[in-house]
């Protein structure tokens, strides 16, 4: 290799010259790949790739439990506002009420009394639930006792048909509050009948294969749901029975004349006023007492009746 110097004459390269330019010549190249390898790169991350089609449907999946959970809770928070009837509108509460009454009346009037109230809860918006009447006898005094269910529109008019026969001594109200159990077993009944319906349809679902062991699942599981839906609905009307009408009791008892000095409480004014009773149990001592010795009495005199006949006749024979 050949080169010209400043005066323009030709001279001849060394072979160690030769070597150094060829590795300035490599690392010159070397350099300017690194440049544009360089650059590539940084345009490469400057724009985002598309991620892989398992990250997108992962994102889609996310991005549609994200909406579904939002749609869960907005469906929460209504129902729990149409539950607590809104910040509006009052919860309505349901109350079992119960009325207690004790009345007198004369000892003679009690049973027409007794009849009066029942018939007229017989005319009235009411249920009579049980009635009992003991009248009065020598032994015992009478009573009678009357249970029912009014409407509530209808209890002044009970009451007032009541205060018209008798005279009321006591008279307890209580109310027991079954707002909770109320709601309780009405959301009860609203998921069980949901749950019903679902296996309804997979029932009639035709489009999926299932097994018989899997329809006699589904069948067994209706049928618990439903006499568990009917049992729930039962307690629902008696629940609305206890609190849509009032439960009222009534006691008759007969009224007692307070008699107070004198010689009502002397020995003679006792035994008078006992004397009857007296006289009857001690007549029917006696009577008892003949029944009892009459049969033994009768053995006893027939023998003794032919013996005195036997030795009259014998004393006559010596006789004559």
């Amino acid at each position: 290799m050949t080169y010209r110097t400043l005066s323009g004459a030709p001279r001849f390269l060394s072979g160690r010259h030769r070597a150094g330019i060829v590795l300035l010549a490599l690392a010159a190249a070397l350099s300017l790949a690194g440049c544009n390898r360089t650059h590539d790169e940084a345009a490469t991350l400057a724009e985002p790739a598309p991620p892989p089609a398992p990250m997108q449907a992962a994102a889609s999946y996310a991005s549609g439990m994200a909406r579904k959970e939002q749609r869960m809770r907005s469906a929460e928070t209504a129902s729990a506002d149409q539950a607590q009837g809104g910040q509006d509108t009052p919860l309505q509460r349901f109350l079992a009420v119960r009325q207690d009454l004790n009345v007198e009346v004369p000892s003679e009037q009690l049973a027409d009394a007794w009849g009066k109230v029942r018939d007229l809860c017989g005319s009235l918006k009411c249920e009579l639930l049980s009635s009992s009447l003991l009248r009065e006898t020598p032994q015992q005094p009478g009573n009678a006792m009357l249970e029912m269910r009014v409407e509530p529109a209808d209890v002044d008019k009970l009451l007032g048909g009541l205060a018209g026969v008798a005279n009321v001594v006591s008279h307890t109200t209580t109310s027991e509050d079954k707002t909770a159990e109320v709601i309780d077993v009405e959301a009860r009944i609203r998921n069980r009948t949901e749950f019903r319906d679902s296996l309804r349809v997979m029932l009639r679902d035709t489009v999926t294969k299932r097994t018989m062991a899997d329809l006699l699942a589904i069948q067994r599981t209706l049928s618990d749901t439903q006499a568990e839906l009917d049992a729930i609905a039962t307690q629902r009307k008696v629940l609305a029975q206890q609190t849509s009408k009032q439960h009222i009791q009534i006691q008759f008892t007969p009224r007692r004349a307070l008699v107070s000095g004198g010689d009502s409480y002397s020995p003679m004014g006792r035994a008078l006023r006992n004397a009857g009773a007296v006289l009857a149990e001690s007549v029917g001592s006696l009577i008892t007492f003949v029944a009892a010795v009459l049969p033994w009495l009768l053995l006893a005199v027939l023998p003794m009746g032919w013996l005195v006949r036997v030795l009259w006749r014998r004393r006559r024979i010596k006789a004559g």
